[in-house]
């Protein structure tokens, strides 16, 4: 299994989290409307901002991404937020956009959505 790689560090500054409850609404003729969870799990996802302090973790993140997981393929990492391991995927196999955060992209970010199974 796949790890992800510790020189693509997730940045606080740009993070949120967020799911699909999995629940099913109806709304009734009279009264509250009624609820049904439809499925026992739900997929959590984390949007954040990867940065990299190099021109050549740039490279090594794309290699892993192209290469290693052939964009699609599910990885472990440590959760940003509760320390605990989980098994992640990029939503959709996008990595986002690069943007450079000064010249010749010794600092650069990619804003991405992970998303795994709670």
């Amino acid at each position: 299994m796949e790890t992800f790689p510790s020189y693509a560090e997730i940045r606080f500054a740009d993070y949120g989290e967020e799911f699909d409850p999995a629940v099913e609404r109806t709304e009734m003729e009279r009264g509250v409307p009624r609820q049904r969870l439809l499925n026992t799990h739900v997929i959590q996802t984390i949007e954040a901002s990867v940065q990299f302090r190099s021109a050549q973790a740039v490279a090594d993140f794309e290699a892993w991404y192209f290469d290693n997981l052939k964009r699609i393929g599910w990885f472990n990492m440590e959760h940003p937020r509760t320390g605990r391991i989980i098994r992640a995927r990029f939503q959709g196999g996008k990595i986002g956009k690069l943007q450079p955060l000064n010249t010749q992209f010794r600092f650069a970010k990619r804003d991405l959505v992970l998303e795994y199974m709670r």
